[in-house]
């Protein structure tokens, strides 16, 4: 249907309707705002909350467990799903609401223009239509104005007092009045014409193209919003297929806790590798006593502690270590924290074998790359001796000199930490024997144990290792606290962030204290190379470790160097 020959003179009704469409419009697009707005603060607050709950600092043995891993993964995918909301959020702003207000600007600047035309047109004709009124109104008094004349006339020429002059004054006048009259009727002849065909034209051209026009806009305005509804949609439809990988992964993640692998990973963590304390010798105060059979009274004593043929174990010495075993098995009390030694012997045995392991690995990697580099700065030095233009033979030789103290210092730190290393695991094979030979004697030799488990006949002094350092006596606690053995390897606070970095290659950090990267990934640098070739860095998640410092770009902060 067309509003022009439909809606011919419903021109202030189609003012509204257009102006209530516009409004329509306008109101749709304030809709799509707040649910942006919404969108926008729902990722935020996802943000936020992942970023909460990321670990601000990591222990050495926290990331390894499954469970935290799995968590993590889970905070990663859901970061990765509130991406996906600003995803919608960007694209109802600039799709839909950015489009929305653009068109309605257009609608109003056309709407404008289209009324104004029909304001024009309206105005037109009512000129028209007052000219024709106007001649119209002086034909009518012309024709009053005639017929008095003429009854006038008729009087005075049927009156016979009458003088000729006023008789003949009455009938010019009368025919003067007379000829004005058919001028007006012509004049007004010709407005009628004119104005009937400026009508026809306003109803039957004018009108009905604004009216078109106007009915052009409604219906586009109308698409438009069929189309930003499905613009609305899309949005949130296009962002499904991440959004199901987010919650895939976080699915992988839950199917990735593994109960007996963390439980591995304490044993792992904490196992000391020190022995199970011994019996405790039976302390016979009896044996000066002298006793009767009448006495009614056992003198044997118990027969665990027995030898062998029979004869009574001998009396044990005050002194003797196991009789202050309560006051060093700080499994169950609380053990003093030893500060960190070069060669971790502040560490039970099974982490102190692990770290010196550790260590020498990391200083092999190192040596391989020293020797690398010689190699390469051996065949540049050739190539500049059989070509000397290339370059001076001698100018290398610094470089040289230079790698060749770094290889020997790597040497000589290995072999030292491997003598420690061999120390570490000959005294635990030592220890693994004599528990053999405890299990099939049922208690331990007679004589003093060290605080590591090494026995000594010598009574007049104490075997007294770097390794562990007795603590003072004190009362055991008759309900320790099994997170009391925690303290010794709690860290410390968490360092600050001076710099970051940019992998220039991948690293796999399969050794325990170093960190995993990928190529092109970006760290958190917490502490500088020392000079072993190693830059401590931290990972976005809060994992940190080491990472070999050749295979990183550092920048520093400004205000945090060196701290």
């Amino acid at each position: 249907m067309s509003w022009g020959t439909e809606l011919w003179d419903q021109f202030d009704n189609l003012d509204k309707h257009t102006q209530w469409g516009i409004d329509f419009l306008e109101r749709y697009a304030k809709f799509v705002k707040e649910r942006l707005d919404i969108e926008q603060n729902y990722a935020k607050q996802l943000r936020n909350l992942v970023k909460k709950y990321c670990p601000k600092r990591s222990k050495e043995e926290e990331p390894r467990f499954t469970s935290c891993l799995s968590f993590y993964s889970v905070l990663n995918e859901l970061n990765d799903y509130a991406g996906q909301r600003e995803v919608v959020a960007e694209e109802m702003a600039h799709k839909v609401y950015g489009e929305l207000m653009r068109y309605s600007q257009d609608l109003k600047a056309e709407r404008k223009h289209h009324l104004q035309e029909g304001r024009k047109a309206q105005q037109y004709l009512d000129q028209c239509w007052k000219q024709m009124d106007n001649s119209k109104r002086k034909f009518e008094r012309e024709c009053k104005e005639a017929e008095k004349c003429q009854i006038t006339f008729d009087r005075l020429d049927n009156d016979i007092n009458a003088t000729k002059s006023e008789v003949e004054k009455a009938k010019a006048n009368f025919y003067l009045r007379t000829h004005m009259a058919d001028e007006s009727k012509n004049e007004y002849a010709a407005q009628l014409q004119n104005f009937n065909a400026e009508q026809w034209k306003h109803f039957n051209n004018a009108i009905p193209h604004i009216f078109k026009n106007l009915q052009d806009m409604d219906q586009r305005r109308t698409v438009k919003l069929g189309e930003t509804y499905r613009s609305f949609a899309e949005a949130e439809r296009r962002v499904i297929p991440i959004v199901s990988k987010c919650l895939e992964g976080m699915v992988s993640a839950a199917k990735a806790v593994d109960e007996r692998r963390d439980s591995g990973i304490v044993v792992e963590s904490f196992k000391s590798g020190f022995d199970p304390p011994g019996d405790f010798p039976f302390e016979d105060f009896s044996q000066n006593l002298s006793r009767t059979g009448s006495d009614g009274t056992i003198s044997s004593t118990p027969k665990g502690d027995k030898d062998r043929d029979g004869a009574p174990a001998p009396r044990s010495d005050p002194k003797h270590p196991m009789s202050r075993t309560k006051n060093k098995l700080w499994l169950f009390g609380k053990k003093p924290k030893a500060p960190s030694l070069e060669d971790f012997s502040h560490l039970p045995p099974e982490q102190r074998r692990k770290r010196l392991q550790q260590r020498i690995d990391e200083l092999n990697k190192e040596l391989q790359k020293e020797m690398d580099q010689r190699d390469a700065l051996n065949k540049m030095k050739d190539v500049y001796e059989k070509n000397p233009q290339m370059g001076d033979p001698s100018s290398l030789q610094p470089k040289i000199s230079e790698t060749i103290c770094n290889m020997e210092k790597l040497r000589s730190e290995i072999h030292k930490n491997e003598t420690w290393l061999s120390e570490v695991e000959g005294k635990q094979s030592s220890r693994g024997d004599r528990r053999h030979s405890a299990d099939n004697h049922h208690h331990a030799p007679q004589g003093r144990e060290s605080p590591e488990g090494s026995y000594t006949d010598d009574t007049s002094q104490e075997h007294h290792t770097p390794h562990h350092r007795p603590s003072a006596p004190q009362h055991a606690h008759p309900n320790p606290d099994p997170h009391e053995f925690d303290d010794e390897f709690d860290d410390d606070d968490p360092l600050p962030v001076i710099g970051h970095c940019k992998a220039l290659y991948s690293f796999d950090g399969q050794n325990e204290g170093t960190l995993v990267m990928a190529e092109n990934e970006v760290l958190y640098i917490i502490e500088e190379d020392k000079g072993d070739g190693w830059t401590r860095a931290r990972k976005q998640s809060g994992e940190e470790g080491y990472v070999p410092t050749s295979y990183v770009e550092i920048t520093m902060e400004k205000n945090s160097k060196g701290s």
